[in-house]
């Protein structure tokens, strides 16, 4: 069976209290809203009853952010592209920001399974005065496991319009671009943080997202595998290749509680179903 979900969610500022609503069409939707930082932060957990995408499958998000509230939303667990016998699996996702909203978009990896057809999109709207902070994971195969991507094919699209694009496809037998220096080295998970604006960042503010990631790769098994960059006035990224998922995502982890102490103000805290 091929399923087609849907699922739009809105995070509007009412009373100072950050509230998210919601509708969807499908297996695609978020358990109760939690607050766990106070009224200001709205948490949800994004939830894919089915546990995986098949060939023909589509899971198309929506999220918008108004002016002033924040919203936070990751998942419980990977999402997993399974074997396709022909049609891609597509996960779709766009997020729009008002002036002076916060998002922080946090799921978990996305797995690559042998001789899955799969598309992941991502697009990022902020107007001006709006920040997100975010990130996007994929491992091919299960290497921890001994499964290894062999055949398929992997598509990923990263937007933010007028400011940053990264589209590329990686085929399994694509040995040039998975095996060697100049390519993935081997590596078999490919990780990004991005801290993205509506707007220029002031130089001292980028400066400090830059020293502050860098500081992160010191002793971390990643050091030699990771970087940080500003393509763009607006945005700061933190790249990094990685044997699977764990140290790549702890690293993410870390870098994300610094920039967002530093820069928001905010508590370094983890969601708390990451803990679970």
């Amino acid at each position: 069976m091929v399923w087609h979900a849907r699922l739009n969610l809105n995070y509007r500022l009412e009373a100072g209290r950050s509230v998210a609503r919601h509708l969807h069409n499908g297996p695609l939707r978020i358990l109760q809203s939690l607050y766990p930082e106070g009224d200001g932060i709205c948490h949800n957990v994004l939830v894919h009853p089915p546990g995986g995408l098949v060939g023909g499958d589509t899971l198309d998000l929506n999220i918008e952010v108004g002016s002033g509230a924040h919203g936070l939303v990751t998942t419980p667990g990977a999402t997993r592209f399974y074997r396709s016998e022909g049609p891609w699996a597509t996960q779709t996702t766009r997020i729009a920001l008002q002036a002076d909203a916060r998002m922080e978009w946090l799921p978990l990896e996305a797995i690559c399974y042998d001789a899955c057809l799969a598309r992941n999109q991502l697009r990022l709207d902020l107007a001006p005065g709006a920040e997100l902070m975010g990130w996007d994971t994929t491992v091919l195969g299960l290497p921890m496991a001994n499964l290894p991507f062999t055949q398929g094919q992997f598509a990923q699209h990263i937007e933010i319009p007028g400011v940053w694009l990264e589209r590329g496809l990686i085929a399994a037998q694509d040995s040039r671009l998975l095996d060697s220096p100049a390519g993935m080295a081997g590596q078999r998970c490919l990780a990004t943080l991005f801290f993205a604006c509506g707007n220029p960042l002031p130089r001292e503010r980028r400066e400090a997202l830059l020293e502050s990631a860098r500081a992160c790769l010191p002793g971390h098994e990643l050091a030699s595998m990771a970087g940080v960059t500003s393509p763009h006035p607006q945005l700061v990224v933190l790249r990094a290749l990685a044997p699977h998922a764990e140290p790549a995502m702890q690293l993410l982890r870390a870098v994300r509680r610094v920039w967002r102490t530093r820069q928001w103000d905010l508590p370094a805290t983890d969601p708390r179903i990451w803990a679970m």
